[in-house]
């Protein structure tokens, strides 16, 4: 598997599943339990999402931003401050999220 992808670890852990892209908590109706959610930043509204997540993965954020506190919370690995996951990846791609390394493979 290559690396797509290289961020900051917020959560460790390492997880595989189905990217979907998500802009806004809208989106709900097109996520699945194990999907891996990817977006720019993670918001209060997301937290039914982020909970039915195999991993997340976020254009920016930091240690102590959402995605990272609440990923680190409910056990589920995070890479956040990717710069370009929202471009890179594409929803229905198969990748393994490394929150521990802050890496992203496909």
């Amino acid at each position: 598997m290559a690396r797509l992808l290289k961020g900051l670890a917020a959560s460790l852990g390492i997880a595989h599943g189905k990217v979907k892209i998500i802009e806004s908590a809208e989106d709900h109706f097109k996520f699945r339990e194990g999907d891996v959610l990817v977006t720019r930043i993670t918001d209060p509204t997301m937290t039914v999402l982020m909970n039915r997540a195999s991993a997340i993965v976020c254009d920016i954020g930091g240690l102590t931003s959402h995605p990272a506190i609440v990923s680190r919370e409910m056990g589920i690995p995070c890479v956040v401050a990717t710069k370009e996951a929202t471009k890179k990846l594409k929803d229905g791609m198969e990748v393994t999220v490394n929150g521990t390394t802050g890496e992203v493979h496909g």
